[in-house]
């Protein structure tokens, strides 16, 4: 029996796929959440053996919670279930260690599939984003601007972009207004940004806000 934990703020989304899960006799619905901080700790009471995690729950980002989960419960399998487009997020939660991929509006189709192939000690991606992961392999293949960002300051570029202030940040990532300050540095020395104005209208273009 292949256990399953939800980590995902919408309702309607969990109830989808506890609807697909129930009609399989292999797969079992072990446990849910829909708060980011209490992901951990509920995986290690559930033992389940894979967490479809969502990578925009409020508070802690998804990218935290599967680092997290990699490092205290290795031998859960994640299975990233997003609205995010693959070809931006895809590449960092994989070397993050999660085991899969899959995009909400394909979830119907590819869930269960997802699941078993997860389960099975196999990564689970789409033909399009393997593709590109060859191509990567190319050096001389051209990267999109934000992939020479670190996670981190990939995360704070997308809180920028969004409108959240430096001090938020701050309060949100727990860390301090000073090292919020050095990665939009970072930021813009590697983006080449000069104001706030042009970091949103490239995160716009770039379909990096939700």
């Amino acid at each position: 029996m292949i256990k399953v934990f939800i980590a995902d703020d919408h309702t309607l989304i969990r109830e989808g796929i506890k609807n697909l899960i129930v009609r399989e006799s292999d797969i079992k619905l072990v446990g849910e959440t829909s708060n980011s901080f209490e992901v951990v700790e509920q995986i290690k009471k559930t033992k389940c053996d894979i967490l479809i995690l969502d990578l925009s729950m409020p508070g802690k980002s998804g990218l935290d919670v599967l680092k997290e989960i990699k490092m205290l419960v290795p031998g859960v399998q994640v299975l990233i279930m997003t609205m995010l487009p693959e070809d931006q997020f895809a590449k960092r939660t994989l070397k993050a260690g999660a085991s899969g991929y899959i995009t909400k509006d394909r979830a119907s189709e590819e869930l269960i599939t997802a699941i078993r192939r997860v389960a099975a000690g196999k990564k689970f991606i789409t033909q399009s984003l393997a593709e590109k992961l060859v191509s990567d392999l190319d050096d001389k293949s051209d990267k999109s601007p934000y992939e020479i960002l670190s996670d981190r300051e990939f995360q704070i570029l997308k809180m920028m972009a969004k409108g959240t202030s430096q001090t938020d940040i701050a309060d949100e990532l727990s860390i301090s207004l000073s090292t919020v300050n050095t990665y939009r540095s970072r930021i813009f020395e590697k983006l080449n940004f000069h104001s706030n104005a042009e970091l949103i209208h490239f995160a716009i273009q770039n379909k990096l806000v939700e």
